[in-house]
Formats: C-alpha cells, sequence, structure tokens
C-alpha cells in the first residue's frame, strides 16, 4: 500500500472561557507519541508511529477495525508498554512516571467497562478522585466539589442517587464521562465512546465532549468509527491503517476520496456538510 503520510496540524479555535460554575482544568498536558511501536506478544500491532495531540483541541483517531487506534490510546494512557520508541507527557516519558501522577494528568475512559451491583452513579463518579487521595485520606470539600462539578457537567446530577445497572446507554456513558472528569486531568482519552449507542445517545455523548472541550479546555482525544461524525465533532483528525498513521491534521484539509479509499478501501466523494462545512463522505 502506498502511503499518503502528511503531518498537518490543526488549527483549532482559541478555547472558551470556562462557564459560570465549572472548575477550569489547569496545567500543561501536552501529548506526544515519538516512533512508538507495541504489540502483543509476538505480534506487532503499530509501527514506529508519531502522533501529537493538539493542546486544548478535540482530536478523533479513525480507521478500519483491527488497524492499532485502540492500541494506540492504550498505549498513550500507559495501559501497555511500548516495545520501541516513547509516549511523552510534557516531555517526560509517560511510562516512567509514577501511576498517580499520570492519573492526575492523563484521564482514561476504556472501551468496556464493568460496573460491581448496586453502585449508585455518586459512587461511580466519587472513584474518579482516587488519584488525588492518600491512602489514609479522609474525603474533602475539595473531593465533593470536583464530583458536583462532574455531575452537573454531564447533567447526571438528577441521577445521582440511581444504580448505574439502571441506565440507559446514554445516560450510563455520560455517568462514566463524569467519573473521568472527577479526576480533574487536562487530556481525556477515550476508546470508542459512542459504540452500541444509537444516534441520538451518539450525538448526545459527541455534544457533550465538544462542550466539555470549550468549557474546560480539556485536551481530548478519542476512538471514533463514524468518519463522518468525526469530521464534524473533532478538531483534528489522526487516520490510521495497519498500525501506522497515514494522515493527521483538519479533518477539512486531509479528508479526501484518496485518503478514504486507501484507509478504508471504499471510494467515494467528498461533499461539504450543510451545516459544518466539514467532509461527509458519499460511496459511490
Amino acid at each position: 500500500m502506498t502511503s499518503m503520510r502528511t503531518d498537518l496540524t490543526s488549527s483549532a479555535t482559541a478555547p472558551a472561557e470556562p462557564a459560570e460554575g465549572v472548575a477550569p482544568t489547569t496545567g500543561g498536558g501536552r501529548v506526544l507519541a515519538h516512533r512508538l511501536s507495541v504489540g502483543y506478544g509476538d505480534r506487532p500491532v503499530l509501527q514506529d508511529v508519531d502522533l501529537a495531540l493538539p493542546d486544548g483541541a478535540v482530536t478523533a483517531i479513525v480507521g478500519p477495525n483491527g488497524c492499532g487506534k485502540s492500541t494506540l490510546l492504550r498505549a498513550v494512557g500507559r495501559v501497555l508498554s511500548p516495545s520501541d520508541g516513547a509516549v511523552l507527557l510534557d516531555g517526560e516519558p509517560v511510562h516512567r512516571m509514577p501511576t498517580r501522577q499520570v492519573a492526575r494528568a492523563l484521564g482514561l475512559l476504556p472501551q468496556t467497562n464493568v460496573v460491581p451491583e448496586q453502585l449508585t452513579v455518586r459512587d461511580l463518579v466519587q472513584r474518579g478522585r482516587f488519584p488525588h487521595r492518600g491512602a489514609f485520606s479522609r474525603w474533602t470539600d475539595r473531593d465533593e466539589e470536583a464530583v458536583a462539578v462532574a455531575l452537573a457537567a454531564t447533567g447526571t446530577d438528577e441521577m445521582a442517587d440511581r444504580l448505574v445497572d439502571e441506565l440507559s446507554g446514554g445516560q450510563r456513558q455520560r455517568a462514566w464521562i463524569a467519573m473521568v472528569l472527577a479526576q480533574q486531568t487536562p487530556v481525556l482519552l477515550l476508546d470508542e465512546p459512542t459504540t452500541y449507542l444509537d444516534l441520538a445517545h451518539r450525538i448526545e455523548v459527541l455534544r457533550l465532549l465538544r462542550r466539555l472541550n470549550e468549557e474546560r479546555q480539556v485536551t481530548v482525544a478519542m476512538v471514533l468509527h463514524d468518519l463522518d461524525e468525526a469530521c464534524r465533532y473533532a478538531d483534528h483528525l489522526v487516520a490510521m491503517c495497519e498500525g501506522e498513521v497515514v494522515a493527521q491534521g483538519a479533518p477539512r484539509e486531509i479528508v479526501t476520496p484518496e485518503l478514504v479509499e486507501e484507509v478504508f478501501g471504499v471510494r467515494c466523494m467528498t461533499v461539504p456538510d450543510p451545516v459544518t462545512g466539514t467532509p461527509l463522505i458519499i460511496p459511490t
């Protein structure tokens, strides 16, 4: 396969000021992957991947099944260790940093989450405060405020006392996002946050992430399957194929019929979205 590698940087709009009542997230959070290689046993998945997450922007990682999208996100979140290369957080190799320090900088929402029985939404969100508390430290007003802000920001405050098992798919996903928000990290990593959700709930979650990015200036990186939705809701797009980053940059700059055919094997034409002007994919 002939690669059309590019190294374009998204020019995201200036972040909005934090909304009233929403605690701003501060701190560095610049994330870079340099010549990153990751595998499972003897099977390589990522090969010499370079990645930069633009600060204060929403990045969507797209590509066909099995191309390494989730592996890349898990390596950035320090769940997987690289066989070569490094992930840098503010210039420091993330895999050499203390776990608690990483958890205060990177909030990771995996693809699959298991909730213990009889756990309420509030209980779940409170777990996001673990990185900020010592083994024997008491629950503080600051912890309580962080949980309250996370519940309000995700619209889950009215269901805080409900069991997570009783929620709809969209409500449950918002509760998990609230838990990650309670960590108050400058970087949020989400692995397929809209998978298994219907159209209304997908839009609900994507709008929530977009709003949190704009109001709290959180850097968001998420794996998405729907290319049209990735173009509409992300400032920066990373296209992957066969364990490599084929292109990265603003959706309007890199999403072309040639790129879609190379990455997904689908012949198409692209037209501007009548609402946002971002690319819409029409298979031919």
